[in-house]
């Protein structure tokens, strides 16, 4: 018979849960035994070992097409190595940097001679690659990469360099020690009548380490060394001087060099041609934010079963209290574990889109930069829920959360730069603000923040708003909304939702009225500068409403009344903990009363002491191996101590 939490597990896995409970079998094996060491050779060659034994096991053939050796089960291949974050997040770094990146450069922007040559090495850890996109001076602003790779017609060769001391690749995961070979993003240049053509940043596969691990002619690698966190990754620095390699490496799928110099592309526009070249790598955003979410599952798993266990203060009947059942507690971890929820069905949603588009030989361009500014949105949310989370997870369990045996510190060392990598998490808000702006005009990925401000004040008007859920199950609960100032009225889904709604749209036209405005007082750029926090909040705005819509439809999957009843209290628990967090902005605008302010702050300490009562069910909902979520604090001898002073 299927228990509450498994029916709690069932629907929060979606449609790939028998693959992640495939995972959950493989990373109960003692290999994968969580470990914590700032030891960076031992951490290191604990990962290489682990990546070996599951390239050896297949589980790199989903993320690769059927005919170039794989099984092409995109959302298998993303979800597994989000699930690898339950035990190690360097091993899933490695993972995603030798299969996703660097693998998914090879197969998505190569074409059939590289194919055939590198994806079997690839999938089976032959060929151990690396990622070389970002530079010491450009990171986010990938259109001005400093390094070049210049055709040499008489040669038949693309000279890769690094002209200037920003140009120098760098936090390369895989560059410091591990990789043979770095996927280069560089600037392409060819000659026509003896004058340098520019055609923009593409990709050219280069030859770092021979097979004894030294460095190439004209390569020079170095080691990051210590890092705030994932020890496991040996993250490097390379230089090119120079260095020749053969036209053929060119991967070639948008952009390719005939033998005599001459560029030819099926996608003339270079921003279009840019955009889609680094909108078929979107697998690496939507992976880093699933595994960013999941590792804030397993803190809030361990600080969740802990403060169940451990006691603090007398109570009324002399015995000492278990810390869950102060409300201060309860405050502090039910509403995030709330978001992990809603968060996980919004990246189902996610996962589901980005293998249907990636399954198809032709996917629609809107589509595709709808996909794209999801996945920024959600890298960014899960993230920074990741950053908060573990760390009041750490800061709940009290001393004992900061021991590396607890697995807290190591968690919050880990996950800090996942606010940074695969896309600044401000950088991507606003790249979501933009797609909402110029509703998903044909090239405007490519316009700069001023071309962006003179579109929008030209074109913005009314925009009827794209749901992301089932339409006919929103409609449902919007028909069923209460807008009134009773109390009550707050936990019904439809008063949820249309505040969420209201409050996007207003951000949306009024940005984009300010814009607007700006635009006529001064020049395009400090217009854009003058409004950009307006511009982050309209973003987040909309990222709130589709993460409730995911949570609402992911409600409505579950099929057991007693589970669906406790994901309706979580629900309500999500949204109005989004409300209270931008409490001054509905109080300002007028879409709260004070009074009904005040309601939304007894409204989530009702929910909080309703779901006390589950809270272990809730975090069983999370999946997570015991052996994953294994803390020495859990140890019934440990709760007599409480940690370092």
């Amino acid at each position: 018979m299927t228990t509450t939490a498994e029916h709690l597990r069932n629907a929060l896995d979606g449609r790939w849960r028998d693959v992640k409970n495939d995972m959950r079998d493989k990373l109960s094996h003692e290999v994968f035994t969580p470990h914590y060491t700032p030891n960076t050779v031992i951490a290191r060659t604990k990962v290489d070992e682990q990546l070996r034994i599951m390239a050896a096991e297949g589980a790199a053939q989903d993320g690769f097409a059927k005919e170039h050796g794989g099984n092409g089960n995109v959302g298998a291949a993303t979800t597994q190595i989000e699930m690898l974050a339950m035990s190690d997040l360097s091993l899933m770094v490695k993972a995603g940097v030798q299969w996703g990146l660097f693998g998914g450069a090879v197969e998505n922007l190569g074409t059939e001679r590289h194919h055939e040559r590198y994806v079997k090495r690839v999938i089976d850890c032959d060929l151990l690659g690396c990622f070389a996109m970002t530079e010491t001076g450009h990171g986010s602003d990938v259109q001005s990469l400093e390094t070049t790779a210049t055709y040499d017609s008489e040669t038949q060769e693309f000279v890769v360099n690094s002209p200037t001391p920003t140009s120098r690749k760098d936090y390369i995961g895989g560059a410091a020690q591990t990789a043979r070979m770095a996927a280069v993003f560089a600037q392409l240049i060819t000659h026509e009548g003896g004058e340098p053509v520019h055609h923009g940043v593409h990709c050219v596969l280069v030859p770092i380490r021979d097979e004894d691990g030294n460095d190439m002619p004209g390569v020079t690698t170095s080691d990051c060394d210590y890092k705030g966190g994932l020890p496991g990754v040996d993250n490097g620095r390379i230089v090119f001087d120079n260095v020749r390699v053969p036209r053929e490496n060119l991967l070639n799928r948008y952009g390719d060099v005939a033998e005599d110099g001459t560029y030819t592309s099926p996608i003339e526009n270079p921003n279009r041609r840019f955009f889609t070249m680094l909108g078929t790598l979107i697998r690496g955003r939507v992976t880093v934010g699933g595994s960013g979410a999941a590792a804030a599952r397993v803190a809030l798993d361990i600080a969740t079963r802990y403060a169940l266990q451990r006691r603090q203060f007398s109570g009324p009947d002399g015995g000492e209290v278990v810390i869950m059942e102060y409300l201060v507690h309860q405050r502090r971890l039910l509403p995030l574990v709330a978001r992990s929820y809603a968060l996980q069905f919004a990246q189902n949603e996610l996962v589901a889109k980005c293998h249907e588009l990636q399954s198809t030989e032709h996917p629609d361009a809107e589509e595709q930069r709808e996909l794209e500014a999801r996945a920024a949105g959600l890298k960014a949310a899960n993230t920074w829920h990741a950053s908060r989370a573990i760390q009041e997870a750490r800061e709940a369990c009290g001393g004992a959360g900061y021991l590396a045996e607890n697995r807290l510190i190591g968690l919050r060392g880990d996950i800090d730069v996942f606010t940074t990598f695969e896309g600044d998490n401000h950088v991507l808000t606003q790249l979501v603000a933009k797609e909402l702006l110029t509703a998903y005009a044909d090239d405007v990925k490519g316009m700069s923040p001023v071309d962006w401000v003179r579109f929008a004040a030209n074109t913005v008007g009314t925009r009827v708003i794209k749901r992301t859920a089932a339409e006919t199950i929103m409609q449902t609960i919007l028909d069923t909304r209460q807008d009134n100032e009773e109390e009550g009225s707050l936990f019904n889904r439809g008063t949820q939702v249309q505040m969420f709604e209201d409050r996007e749209e207003y951000l949306l036209s009024s940005v984009a009225r300010r814009l607007q405005a700006k635009s006529k007082e001064m020049s395009a750029f400090d217009a854009f500068n003058a409004v950009q926090d307006h511009v982050l909040h309209t973003a987040q705005a909309h990222i709130d409403r589709i993460v409730l819509e995911a949570f609402v439809a992911g409600i409505d999957t579950c099929a057991d009344e007693e589970a669906k009843n406790i994901l309706g209290m979580v629900c309500d628990l999500y949204a109005l903990s989004v409300v209270e967090d931008d409490k001054a902005w509905f109080i300002e605008h007028r879409f709260l009363s004070t009074e009904r302010a005040k309601a939304v702050t007894r409204g989530i300490n009702e929910r909080c002491r309703s779901l006390r009562p589950h809270a272990e069910l809730l975090v069983d909902g999370f999946g997570i191996p015991e052996q994953l979520r294994y803390a020495a604090m859990m140890d019934p001898d440990e709760l007599t101590t409480a940690g370092p002073a």
